[in-house]
């Protein structure tokens, strides 16, 4: 039985019309579901009792349900592990600053990128989350914060999985969150992060999508960062920049590289005039993010002198940079870290 959950406006009249029913039902079903926190058709006060029926006996409802969620001492970080129909969990944080609330979600439950750095891909990949998966995410936070007067200020798909390995059901969200039925989310709110998915990084350009890309490089050389990111194998370095500069040219948005600085490993002033030198002629600039450790893995985080070096550097070179603030790390806000402690529960 399909899940209405995460089903578009057109997609339920298509649906009522062979039924024979009015289309603009389906817009009420709509905000129902992704505006009045509605978790049964039995809620649907405003649809016909036997339209009520005949969606129970055709649809499943199935959103988002919580199974774990751990909060920072400092109030700005929650992590959320957040459980589907078929029982997979991901995780999904919220981030709250001064200017907003920022949430992170998940759009793959584990991840096959294999990235040398990163928990989500310590148990592989079980599954693609659907296009009203990664929505229900958005959905369950904000209905959180409205009991606080607030709400979901800006989304970033940056967690748990490829986002452009799940292209359709990834568009699919950004696109439904931007309806005036949904919550009507501006693209320009929304920020994808890649490994480097090259084509379909050139599909995105195309999409006519203002949203904001985020390129994880983490390193200026081929070497190096095939041996952090063994995707760089099948899509190299080069044709990762060049996919992102496009993108840059055909949407006038400044693309976002991220780096991950690891200490020893890719924190030297030489690495930061490399980086400075490829980025070189772009709409670009760089967020450096201090590695959040993770337990299974060996990598440590650089002196904050070796930081402010960094950084310097890049600035020296006309590089806008800055350094992500670092937030939830007593609550083990890196990805995939609460999810692996569930899985070997």
């Amino acid at each position: 039985m399909k899940n209405i959950f995460g089903m578009t406006v057109p997609e339920i009249s298509q649906v009522l019309k062979e039924w024979n029913i009015a289309p603009y039902r389906a817009k009420q079903i709509a905000e129902w579901m992704y505006q009045r926190n509605a978790v049964s058709f039995e809620e649907m006060t405003n649809l016909p009792k036997t339209l009520r029926q005949k969606l129970m006996e055709n649809f499943m409802f199935f959103r988002a349900e919580l199974k774990a969620r751990l909060d920072s001492q400092d109030g700005s970080t929650t992590k959320f592990l957040l459980s589907f129909a078929d029982g997979i969990a991901v995780e999904t944080v919220l981030m709250r600053h001064s200017y907003g609330n920022s949430i992170c979600v998940s759009t793959q439950a584990g991840c096959n990128i294999g990235c040398a750095f990163c928990a989500s891909t310590l148990h592989g990949l079980d599954r693609n989350l659907t296009r009203g998966e990664i929505l229900s995410q958005v959905i369950f936070i904000n209905e959180l914060l409205k009991t606080e007067g607030k709400k979901v200020d800006t989304v970033v798909i940056m967690g748990s999985g490829e986002p452009l390995m799940n292209y359709e059901n990834v568009v699919g969200f950004i696109r439904l969150l931007h309806e005036p039925y949904c919550l009507y989310m501006g693209y320009r709110n929304v920020t994808l992060s890649t490994s480097g998915i090259v084509p379909e990084i050139y599909a995105l350009a195309e999409e006519n999508i203002q949203i904001t890309l985020s390129i994880s490089l983490h390193a200026a050389n081929q070497d190096l960062r095939t041996r952090l990111m063994p995707i760089n194998n099948k899509f190299p370095l080069k044709d990762v920049v060049a996919a992102a500069k496009n993108y840059g040219d055909k949407t006038k948005r400044r693309v976002t590289y991220e780096y991950i600085l690891i200490k020893d490993l890719n924190d030297t002033d030489d690495f930061a005039a490399a980086l400075a030198g490829l980025l070189r002629g772009q709409l670009a600039s760089v967020n450096l993010i201090p590695i959040n450790p993770v337990i299974e893995r060996d990598f440590q985080r650089p002196s904050q002198e070796r930081i402010d070096a960094f950084e310097a550097c890049l600035t020296r070179h006309h590089v806008t940079v800055t350094v992500r603030r670092e937030m939830g790390r007593d609550i083990q806000a890196a990805c995939g870290q609460l999810r692996n402690k569930y899985l070997v529960q």
